[in-house]
């Protein structure tokens, strides 16, 4: 006699519920709560309405599918080995264990089917705001009529935690400006956190919150009902305006007898007698990470994934058949290719910027790259958190992305981000991570530590995320040390895997945008100045994208062989170039050489090293920011500012804190046992 619906929904959710338990038993350390609260959540979106496909989970057109609350990695784990996706149970039993494919936190990268790094709370959500903004435009500028060849849901669990998280205000207020309409996030509302209960600190009115936002909002959903949830997300999905919130009430560690709706839950292992309880409460009589056959056979999504992409792969031949050209561009972009003549397209603008040799802030240089790469590549995505005028992260191939009422697009491409500086950078995050456009956003260098968080997410999954960051220095002037950078070039560098670069001129700036773009495993962050900064004569370009090279030997003012070098970033490079005049003057030969780029120029290899640094010579560096982080170098001395900036004209700021000439050459004269 065969499972009634029920009976079968409740196995489905007791094997997600199993497995948390005995994972975090096992390792002695997780979150069982989430998973086991959710389980029933689980079973109606990932057996009812998930779009995917066990055997490809790189299909295209599969439903991207986020846990926001990263914690509750377990239930992720369950859902993809229960599914059928290559995660067999020897990995749950490995969870949290050195080099298993199930980490403590969901990473990009390491389990099949994992769509995001989610951990710090909120930027899942945000994440997956990302992705469902990349679905949208993607199908405005590629389904024709009878040919929906991008048409899938972007799906988030969140929980209280990524709703407390400012984060989330900022990527949902956004979400319902944009009209997301395939966005569907699931709320977990079980009013408990690491804390405790959440109500004496989480007061907000939740459903209200969202309808302010623009979201649709299905609220008091029992959480434990599948067809309650089911019938729900149906709802959702047909939305044709809006991004929907569907709040599910649930017990966390539903199931537990002395566990189940406390903070008990959240955090840490049940233990071996609560787990025997559970067991028992629960009716689930197998051995740890023993799953029936008949759940395995309820779970099974291997058919139904290679149906729906079959489908979809005959959908897009014939897609292919009728629009060649599209077919062809949008798998393109889909794999991260660049266009064949990018190549020819980035010398072009080098050569362009080496000839014209302008005097022009970088920032301005940055925009003058940005026409001819934006021109070329209709991925580029750009955006600003309401500062465009000053970012310059328009182009004229970039008209201001808008939203009609009826949540149609205009095919834009430069988002206004409005004052969310860390939500722009997480929405990039999942742009990048949907694939199709690569995501480029500006705001000031100083307000990258409200970014900083996504940035150092983007460098750990490794995603082509271009950070445009200008009013680099206190060379901004009156708007004094609340806006002027100090320590956040140096704090940028310190990120593993982030590739900054401080150009000096209009060469570097377009070799260090030719960079971010072709570099697919790395964000990069580019410091630009808001003031003028003159074009420094080269021998030639190519050493540029080396991350430094030399700039001016002694012989280019009547030298011979240099006594010292100095290395200088961005505005300083100019100061550099004049003390070297000046010491020749006193018969003192310098090298100069110019470092755009310390991450990148860290990863050659030594005798390129040796070759721009060689042995036995003094060295100088010269940057406006603090000069711990140019030790590294085996400096002699460090021309810097290791305290905050004044208001005052960039001028005068320039010759209060010593970035003079002058005092660069005094310096270098020191180095070399001489008097200044």
């Amino acid at each position: 006699m065969g499972q009634t619906a029920d009976s079968s929904t409740s196995l489905m959710a007791n094997a997600i519920r199993a497995l948390a338990m005995d994972a975090v038993q096992q390792a002695n350390s997780g979150h069982p709560g989430a998973p086991m609260g959710m389980a029933e959540i689980a079973v109606a979106l990932w057996r009812r309405h998930l779009k995917h496909n066990p055997a490809n989970p790189q299909w295209h057109d599969r439903d991207r599918f986020v846990l926001s609350n990263g914690h509750g990695s377990m239930l992720i784990y369950a859902l993809l080995h229960l599914t059928g996706y290559d995660l067999p149970v020897e990995e749950l039993r490995n969870f949290r264990v050195l080099h298993s494919k199930t980490p403590g936190h969901p990473e990009l990268g390491i389990t099949p089917g994992v769509e995001t790094t989610t951990g710090p709370l909120g930027q899942g959500i945000t994440n997956a705001v990302g992705m469902a903004l990349a679905e949208k435009l993607l199908a405005k500028e590629f389904n024709r009529e009878g040919h929906a060849v991008v048409n899938h849901h972007t799906y988030a669990f969140l929980g209280d935690g990524c709703l407390m998280e400012g984060i989330s205000h900022e990527a949902c207020a956004l979400a319902g400006a944009w009209k997301l309409n395939k966005l569907i996030a699931l709320y977990d509302d079980n009013g408990i956190s690491i804390d405790g209960k959440v109500a004496p600190w989480f007061i907000d009115d939740t459903p209200k919150r969202f309808e302010a936002y623009g979201w649709n909002v299905i609220a008091d959903v029992d959480g434990h009902d599948v067809d309650a949830v089911d019938a729900a997300i149906a709802k959702a999905k047909a939305s044709s305006d809006k991004p929907t919130l569907i709040c599910c009430k649930t017990a966390i560690g539903k199931g537990s007898p002395n566990r189940a709706g406390t903070a008990k839950a959240h955090g840490e292992a049940l233990g071996a007698e609560e787990i025997k309880l559970t067991r028992e409460a629960l009716g689930w009589t197998h051995e740890p990470f023993v799953i029936p056959e008949e759940a395995y056979e309820a779970w099974d999504c291997r058919h139904t994934g290679l149906a729906a992409e079959s489908a979809w792969v005959d959908a897009f031949e014939a897609y292919g058949k009728a629009y060649p050209e599209l077919a062809l561009e949008l798998n393109r972009r889909m794999n991260g290719e660049l266009p064949k003549n990018f190549a020819q397209v980035a010398v072009d603008a080098a050569v362009a910027a080496h000839t014209k040799g302008e005097t022009v802030a970088s920032r301005k240089a940055s925009q003058i790259a940005l026409e001819a790469f934006t021109g070329a590549l209709p991925e580029l995505l750009g955006g600003s958190a309401d500062l465009t005028g000053s970012n310059l992260t328009n182009t004229s191939h970039t008209p201001a992305l808008r939203f009609e009422a009826d949540g149609s697009s205009n095919g834009g491409r430069h988002i206004n981000y409005g004052v969310r500086e860390f939500g722009m950078a997480a929405i990039m995050n999942g742009v990048a991570l949907h694939g199709g456009y690569i995501p480029y956003g500006g705001t000031f260098l100083t307000f990258s530590d409200y970014s900083r968080n996504a940035i150092r997410m983007a460098a750990l999954m490794k995603l082509r995320v271009v950070h445009v960051f200008t009013h680099d220095s206190i060379g901004l002037g009156e708007d004094g040390p609340t806006h002027q950078s100090i320590e956040h070039a140096a704090s940028l560098r310190l990120i593993p895997g982030l590739d900054v670069w401080r150009p000096a001129d209009t060469a570097e700036t377009t070799v260090a945008w030719t960079m971010a773009i072709g570099n697919s495993t790395r964000p990069s962050a580019l410091l630009l100045s808001r003031q003028n900064l003159p074009y420094a004569p080269k021998r030639g370009l190519d050493e540029i994208a080396k991350g430094a090279y030399v700039l001016a030997e002694p012989s280019e003012v009547g030298m011979k062989k240099a006594k010292a070098v100095i290395i200088a970033t961005g505005s300083e490079v100019q100061l550099a170039m004049r003390a070297q005049e000046l010491l020749a003057l006193d018969g003192i030969a310098v090298r100069v050489v110019s470092m755009p780029s310390t991450s990148v120029f860290d990863r050659q290899d030594a005798a390129y090293k040796k070759s721009v640094l060689p042995a036995g010579l003094p060295r100088i560096a010269v940057e406006a920011g603090v000069t711990d982080y140019w030790w590294k170098y085996g400096c002699a001395a460090v021309v810097g500012i290791d305290t905050y900036g004044e208001s005052a004209p960039a001028p005068a700021l320039f010759k209060h804190f010593g970035f003079t000439a002058e005092n660069v050459a005094a310096t270098v004269k020191v180095a070399l046992g001489k008097k200044r």
